[in-house]
């Protein structure tokens, strides 16, 4: 018999991937890609992005898509916690051969799956923008792998607890489109840090998506150094104190 957990990975995967979801995941990227990115590379040259990186508009931006399509992708473990909630099926999971532990296992493992597929179709699909610059080696991989799987859980867990502490639907739909959009225009995903005045630089910083992009940009181009480490650290404690904190919450959650 298949095991609970992947059995409810299978089925969150199953009802995720309708065809609103996909093309928000394929068309969206391709039009900030391959039409804003050489649009505005004219007005936007010679990026610094490490030791010695200069990278043109559409490299940084092509890049920046992967943390930013992560970020997005990982928005379906809220919404299906949310609609099992408002339908009913979190009472039927529980009452069938599942555990709450079973539950919030697959929901990780659908956000994990989700992230890594999200960045690695980015990757592909941006790889002819950047591979002038891309230096891609077996040290880098591993921080792609790590950048993604971290930023998948700390963006789910967080899209998880909103999911928790809200009843109606509006109010999810505002305030989890409110901060993902947020996050999306406050950080390094489509414009670099530097030169940008204050207090918006000091918000950057504030804003996980900067460091999830920065930690895939640094594995993309190999500039890797002490900062970048700073990041990964603090990338891999936000996604774990989310995490701990979604967990929490979902072993509250009433059936």
């Amino acid at each position: 018999m298949t095991h609970p957990i992947i059995r409810l990975v299978n089925r969150n995967i199953t009802i995720s991937l309708n065809p609103g979801f996909l093309i928000w995941q394929v068309i969206f990227p391709l039009v900030y890609i391959f039409v804003a990115g050489f649009a505005y590379a004219p007005l936007v040259q010679g990026i610094q992005f490490g030791a010695a990186k200069d990278l043109d508009y559409p490299a940084f931006l092509a890049s920046g898509m992967i943390g930013f399509n992560i970020m997005n992708s990982t928005l379906v473990s809220g919404i299906i916690i949310w609609n099992d909630r408002r339908h009913g099926m979190f009472e039927q999971i529980m009452s069938g051969p599942f555990t709450r532990g079973h539950y919030i296992i697959s929901n990780i493992c659908t956000i994990a799956i989700v992230g890594l597929v999200s960045a690695a179709f980015i990757m592909a699909v941006g790889y002819p923008v950047f591979f002038e610059d891309a230096e891609i080696s077996l040290v880098t991989i591993p921080i792609i792998v790590f950048g993604a799987v971290a930023g998948s859980v700390l963006f789910g867990s967080l899209a998880s607890i909103i999911s928790t502490r809200l009843s109606s639907s509006e109010g999810f739909n505002v305030i989890i489109n409110t901060v993902f959009l947020f996050f999306a225009f406050v950080s390094t995903a489509f414009y670099p840090a530097e030169g940008v005045q204050e207090p918006l630089r000091t918000a950057f910083y504030l804003n996980p998506l900067t460091y999830l992009v920065d930690v895939i940009r640094a594995g993309i181009f190999g500039s890797v150094d002490a900062f970048v480490a700073v990041e990964v650290a603090v990338l891999a404690v936000l996604a774990c104190a989310l995490f701990v904190v979604a967990s929490r919450l979902l072993t509250r959650l009433n059936v």
